[in-house]
């Protein structure tokens, strides 16, 4: 019973627990000759906190984290777009400054952003499909939603 362990006053152990362990209460620590100490800094890391789920918290920021749905354009919106992108293309060694909005796919999940980009027109790439801007910034053409021209 605890009780009877502890004592009022200077000496806590009770007698009848102190007689148990009276054969081995006075030999020296034991140290190994095999194994040498610990430092304390590695003592200390044993006791300190660790992350039993690993990810959990990228995973929930991950799962919040709000994406945007692709949308499609109308065939009106189609042959506007059309247009706006054969005036580009016919003035594209002029390097015209415009503004474009294109869809960037998530590279982690479904849907995306909408992002617009301001800047010179440094070539369209038919091959690839590509409008390369001089910052070097390169939009495919298919994910293009809106283009004008600012010049």
């Amino acid at each position: 019973m605890v009780s009877n362990v502890y004592r009022e006053g200077g000496d806590n152990l009770n007698s009848n627990v102190r007689s148990c362990y009276d054969d081995i209460i006075h030999l020296p620590h034991h140290v190994s000759t095999a194994h040498p100490p610990m430092p304390r800094t590695e003592r200390a890391a044993q006791f300190s906190p660790f992350a039993a789920l690993t990810g959990y918290e990228e995973s929930i920021k991950e799962t919040g984290r709000l994406t945007e749905a692709k949308r499609e354009l109308d065939e009106d919106e189609k042959e506007i777009l059309d247009g706006k992108m054969r005036e580009i293309r016919e003035r594209v060694k002029e390097h015209p400054k415009i503004a474009i909005t294109y869809f960037l796919p998530d590279s982690k999940k479904d849907g995306g952003k909408y992002v617009t980009v301001e800047g010179h027109v440094k070539r369209m790439d038919l091959y690839r499909n590509i409008l390369q801007m001089q910052d070097g910034t390169e939009i495919p053409v298919k994910e293009i939603v809106e283009a004008e021209m600012i010049d």
